[in-house]
């Protein structure tokens, strides 16, 4: 059931690539300039922007590959640091992989998510923390199931403790809610960051 799961949630994010860059990419650009002085404003930055020269798909994909290579590398690293540490401080491997490699591994993208938001410019922010984790929905955690047929002791599974399903459940919930009334606060956020640190107290002390 894994890995037929696993196939489905892939062909969706193939799908989701396809609807976000190609048939419905006017959803995804930023928005479009204002009207008046502000239009203006924002029209000039477009045009010095495609007057800027632009980079090739060769150069794109060898940033790309080379900026994955080195976050690969970077993970082997943790992992390896992580698992002396934890024995030190009484963590259990369950909370290591929700909380502490999840925190380090997307901290690219946590720091950039920051930086929109201490900038107003929420959309990008809450669209760089949701496609992070749809990421690792449709795509990282299916390819880690079809890889362990080939790699690895035995096939890993999709199959989820109660607490990460509540955990998870929670996330959606939440994030629908912040997101559907289109405004945010700093009060939000505290609830937020609340609700992420009550779920690493539950987690720290659920026996691994």
């Amino acid at each position: 059931m894994s890995l037929d799961i696993s196939m489905v949630l892939l062909a969706v994010y193939a799908l989701s690539l396809v609807f976000s860059l190609r048939t419905h990419k006017q959803l995804f650009d930023g928005g479009s300039a204002g009207e008046g002085e502000e239009g203006e404003g924002e029209r000039g930055k477009a045009h010095a922007a495609a007057a800027e020269p632009a980079w090739s798909v060769g150069r794109s994909l060898g940033v790309l590959a080379g900026s994955t290579a080195l976050v690969a590398w970077m993970s082997e690293v943790l992992v390896g640091a992580v698992g002396e540490t934890a024995k030190e401080l009484g963590m259990t491997e369950l909370f290591i992989g929700v909380f502490v490699v999840a925190i380090v591994g997307n901290a690219a993208e946590h720091s950039t998510a920051i930086l929109m938001a201490r900038a107003n410019k929420m959309e990008i922010a809450l669209g760089i923390a949701v496609g992070s984790s749809v990421q690792i929905a449709l795509l990282i955690a299916p390819v880690l199931v079809i890889a362990s047929y080939f790699v690895g002791p035995a096939p890993i599974d999709l199959v989820f403790t109660p607490a990460e399903v509540l955990s998870v459940g929670l996330s959606v919930i939440l994030a629908s809610q912040i997101a559907g009334d289109g405004e945010s606060n700093w009060l939000e956020g505290v609830q937020l960051l609340a609700v992420y640190v009550i779920l690493a107290i539950v987690f720290f002390f659920i026996p691994g």
